[in-house]
């Protein structure tokens, strides 16, 4: 049998091209993006990115009602925005394979809360698969499909941050097509798709017998297994805190749990039955731990084990060790090295086109409200240009509400207000938040940053980029045509390489009484090669070390070597250019008022 080493994603991406799936879609967002990009690579599949979330699960919803196996994927917070379909479809049920996997982010690495998703199959009343490395990832897709079929249910494949990105080695088997069943294609049921309140209420009582049919699946689910060892301690776990537990206390009794929703209560019962010690371990909520104790049972989970932030076997043994049981010595916490406390923060990359902008915005003494992007990293010094960043699409509305209650209450704060929202967050949830402000007559200056793709993610494809996710050539939506198609009287592209331009352009809509939108273009710079002559380099003999270069917040940029003067007293530290980062965005060159920067000659 072959073997491949595979990161969780990987291993999703083909355990759903060799479980038969035909269709997916999803839009991008870490840590779940690389399952459809990596799918898209399959022969004889199709797969999308969606403007949204929500339409994406749709187009799934669509493509499972013909009876063809079909993969939905998103990040934890974008499944906040498919719940709406969600939660009906889990009364239609669907009669075709249907997974959609949510891949959750304990630690924010990459997102603006930690919430546990967990509690959206329990809200729904889905089954929930929850994979511990990356061979029960690929195994689970084709389990959670058959779950589907078999139960006229969406199910929900559970991954996080460390599931979806740590790669394990991983049993390839050949894709066994008898195994597939095949589509029937679309039929007709009223009563089962259209879901007006007297149908919905014929609806619900089958929700609650598929519940109870899949409790009782869950206590058979080859996913959930008990590993009988020393009986004194007892640890009931589920995803990757299954590694943490086994690293830990490799001579403990475990349950370990992968069908998290229904959970199997006989199993947990009988096991706790012949434990001293009952523990749960599981990252952020005690969602296994509160369905214990509603069973009656005396258990030890959150009192030793963090709500905050991802698990790690350290978190995992000093958790142990609190409750009395840690085998070992838990050796002495190492010295941090200097400077940890306050790690280097992320930064806009160099030659990035949304650097002249926010610096732009910070002369403006204004309210910005940002969106989710690469620029939402303009709220840290030296830029501090924005003020609040919340969800995909709430710049926009957020700005909106702002400048209403400013203007009703008669507030004595006077400040323009702003609305950042990069390309593919304005084509997600932006669009409407636009409509809004056009047909409830705003007073906010919008300013749509397009840099020709969805950077924050790492380079994926858009309704603006003219090309989709298999590469295939599309219409590129324009974005002033767009906008003035919504009603916007007032709209322009300006080039935020400009720095006087864009300034001059701020002011300017600041002056104007009403909504107005403001596109800048220029293309992220992950899409282009470094010009090596549009360098940047310093002159040191008129450079006066003033820093103005480095409010810019540029990578590129640093204070080098001390110069004394020729008498050897006085001195002066200048500023350094790095040629090996520096994109030539020329916005130095700009900022210098002693004419110190220039491009490298010749």
């Amino acid at each position: 049998m072959e073997k491949q080493i595979l990161s969780g994603n990987e291993a999703v991406a083909l355990g759903a091209f060799q479980a038969g799936v035909k269709m997916a879609s999803a839009y991008p967002g870490t840590p779940s993006t690389e399952i459809l990009q990596n799918f898209a690579t399959y022969d004889g599949v199709y797969a999308e990115w969606a403007p949204n979330e929500k339409v994406a699960l749709e187009v799934a919803i669509g493509s499972a009602m013909t009876g063809v196996r079909t993969l939905f994927t998103t990040k934890h917070v974008g499944l906040n925005v498919a719940a709406d379909p969600l939660m009906t479809l889990a009364y239609t049920g669907i009669p075709g394979g249907l997974l959609m996997v949510c891949a959750d982010d304990p630690g924010m690495h990459s997102s603006q809360n930690e919430q546990d998703n967990r509690y959206y199959a329990r809200f729904a009343k889905i089954p929930m698969l929850e994979p511990s490395d990356s061979q029960e990832a690929k195994a689970m897709v084709e389990a959670g499909l058959l779950l589907s079929e078999q139960h006229d249910t969406p199910t929900l494949l559970r991954m996080t941050t460390r599931v979806c990105h740590a790669k394990g080695i991983v049993a390839v088997d050949a894709q066994n097509q008898a195994a597939i069943p095949k589509a029937e294609g679309f039929t007709r049921d009223l009563k089962k798709f259209v879901m007006i309140p007297a149908f919905a209420k014929q609806r619900h009582p089958l929700v609650l017998e598929r519940e109870a049919r899949l409790a009782e699946v869950t206590e058979a689910s080859p996913f959930n297994r008990i590993e009988w060892n020393d009986l004194s301690i007892g640890v009931i776990t589920s995803g990757i805190a299954y590694q943490y537990v086994k690293e830990i206390l490799p001579d403990a009794s475990v349950l370990k749990l992968g069908m998290t929703f229904p959970l199997p209560k006989k199993m947990i019962q009988a096991f706790a039955a012949k434990v001293d010690r009952l523990f749960v371990v599981e990252e952020l909520e005690p969602y296994i731990e509160e369905e214990i104790r509603i069973m009656g049972l005396a258990v030890e989970g959150k009192v030793f084990f963090p709500r905050l932030d991802e698990l790690s076997p350290d978190a995992v043994a000093a958790g142990f060790a609190k409750a009395g049981v840690l085998p070992f010595d838990l050796p002495p916490a190492a010295e941090k090295a200097p400077g940890s406390e306050m790690p280097r923060p992320p930064l806009l990359c160099a030659g990035c086109p949304h650097r002249g902008l926010f610096y732009a915005l910070n002369k403006m003494k204004a309210i910005v409200h940002s969106d989710i992007g690469c620029y939402t990293l303009s709220v840290l010094p030296p830029l501090q240009s924005i003020d609040s960043t919340l969800c995909m699409g709430a710049s926009i509305s957020m700005a909106h509400g702002t400048a209403k209650a400013m203007a009703q209450a008669g507030l004595e704060d006077k400040r323009p207000v702003f609305a950042a929202i990069g390309d593919s967050t304005f084509f997600h949830s932006g669009i409407t938040s636009l409509l809004d402000v056009i047909y409830n007559r705003g007073n906010v200056n919008v300013i749509i940053m397009d840099n020709r793709i969805t950077a924050m993610t790492g380079g994926q494809q858009n309704p603006g980029t003219g090309r989709t996710l298999q590469m295939e050539e599309t219409i590129a939506v324009d974005i002033i045509e767009l906008v003035k198609a919504l009603g916007v009287q007032r709209a322009r592209e300006i080039d935020p390489f400009d720095l006087q331009g864009t300034l001059a352009a701020l002011k300017e809509e600041i002056d104007h009484d009403g909504p107005s939108v403001l596109v800048t273009k220029r293309p992220c710079i992950q899409l282009f090669r470094q010009d090596p002559k549009a360098v940047r380099v310093v002159d040191t003999d008129a450079c006066i070390g003033c820093k103005m270069c480095l409010k810019l917040g540029c990578p590129s940029i640093s204070q080098g070597a001390i110069i004394p003067d020729e008498e050897g007293k006085k001195e002066r530290r200048y500023s350094s250019i790095d040629a090996a980062t520096c994109y030539g965005c020329a916005l130095c060159e700009q900022v210098c008022k002693q004419n110190a920067i220039s491009v490298v000659a010749g």
